[in-house]
Order: structure tokens, then sequence, then C-alpha cells
């Protein structure tokens, strides 16, 4: 582990506005935590406390309401995802930052191995070589072959996990983030994916994770931040409690 993060979160918080009903529903508040190279760091908290959302907040899916997020790019520059332009958010997404949501999304009819090897597609790899390193981590991961060549619109929900994780995965990013990752899995195939996310801890790679189970926040994270549920404000012009 080096001493210098490559996330730091200070102050993150998230809010969402109902203006039918002048409610501000808090979602995240005042979160603060590090990320470094090599260790996985699990949010846990009870349902309402924010965890999906501080991801979502990291890859920009949404704007934080409030508070930095900085990231430290594979050149060394920091950044405050916060504050960065869709630009930059979209070549760190494409380059840097990989995200496992818990819904697997593709076009219609494109073939699992194509999928999965999109990220690679993004980064100028060859199809030839882009579906080779797919049908190995869908070997790795039990997804059946003769499903490599077919879209996965059909697919149950655990299979379209794997497919999902394969995908998150085959990049190797410099931050990946994980919601929920082995919540549709069977104990076998949680153990394929213990045993891949100790591979990329092993390549450096820096993960913010959340997990269904607590057996596995204690089995595979280095490092464990807890998040408390923010208590709802009742209309617009309520102040968030700290």
């Amino acid at each position: 582990m080096t001493d210098r993060p490559v996330l730091k979160i200070e102050g993150f918080s998230k809010h969402f506005n109902l203006h039918e009903q002048d409610k501000l529903i808090p979602s995240s508040h005042n979160v603060n935590l590090e990320v470094f190279s090599g260790r996985l760091t699990a949010l846990v908290g009870p349902t309402g406390s924010g965890k999906s959302s501080v991801l979502n907040g990291i890859y920009r899916t949404y704007l934080p309401s409030s508070g930095r997020i900085l990231y430290t790019t594979t050149k060394g520059h920091m950044i405050d995802l916060a504050q960065a332009d869709e630009h930059q958010i979209l070549e760190l997404r494409r380059k840097e930052i990989g995200f496992v949501t818990q819904f697997l999304r593709f076009l219609p009819r494109k073939p699992t191995e194509d999928v999965v090897a999109e990220p690679l597609y993004q980064k100028g790899v060859s199809q030839t070589e882009g579906r080779k390193l797919a049908r190995e981590l869908l070997a790795a991961l039990n997804v059946p072959e003769q499903l490599w060549s077919i879209s996965p619109a059909t697919f149950s929900g655990g299979e379209k996990q794997r497919v999902n994780l394969a995908r998150g995965l085959i990049s190797i990013p410099r931050l990946l983030l994980l919601d929920e990752p082995t919540a549709s899995l069977d104990a076998t195939t949680t153990d394929l994916v213990i045993g891949l996310i100790e591979r990329l801890k092993d390549d450096g790679v820096a993960i913010l994770a959340i997990f269904h189970h607590p057996e596995l926040v204690k089995r595979i994270a280095d490092d464990v931040v807890e998040l408390s549920p923010p208590l709802i404000a009742a209309n617009t012009d309520t102040e968030l409690n700290p």
C-alpha cells in the first residue's frame, strides 16, 4: 500500500429533491473514506444509509449534493470527480474507473462475448483478442460455453450477474467499484469471484465495494467504512442534520 490513496472522499453527501412534495430525501451524508492501490475498502451500513449512492456519485451517474471526490489518475494528477467535466468523466470511465452494478445493460442481440469485451474494444483492443480474453473470463466464472455467442437477454439472474462481473473485471481498471457483485450467485461461484477480486488486488487495483453478506466483508475487505442512515428533511427549506 502506498501512502497516497487512489481515491479520497471528503464530506460527500447526496440528497434527492422531490419538488412535487416539497421534500429533500437524503441518501448519503458526510461520508469520508480512502481507497488504496491493492486494497479493498468495504462500505457497510443499514438499508437507506446511501452505500450505492456513494458509488454512483464517484462514477458520476449523478452529481453529489456536496463534498469532494478526489481521484488520482495513472499519471499522478488529482481530479475532483464532483467538479470534473463530462469529457473527463467519460475518459476516466473508458480508461481507469470500472463499475459493476447490480444490473446488466447491453445492446439487443449482441453476443455475450462482445458484451464482456466491450471495455477492451473501447481501449483499442482487436475483436479477436477481446473475444479471447472474454472467453477466458467467462470460463473462469463458469458461464457455459454455449452461451458465449448469444445475447444475454434470456439469461437467468445469476448468469447475467456473472456476465456483468466479467465485463467489469476484464479491463483491470485502476479503480473498481463493486455494488453487491455476489448477490445473485451461489456459494461456488461466489468463491470464484472472490478469487478473481483477490487477483485484482494483487495487480494493484484499488477497490471500493458493497457486499450483501457480512461474512464476505470479513473475508475479503482490508478496510471497512460504516455509513449511518441520514435523517429525512421535511421540506426543501429544512437543513439536513449532520
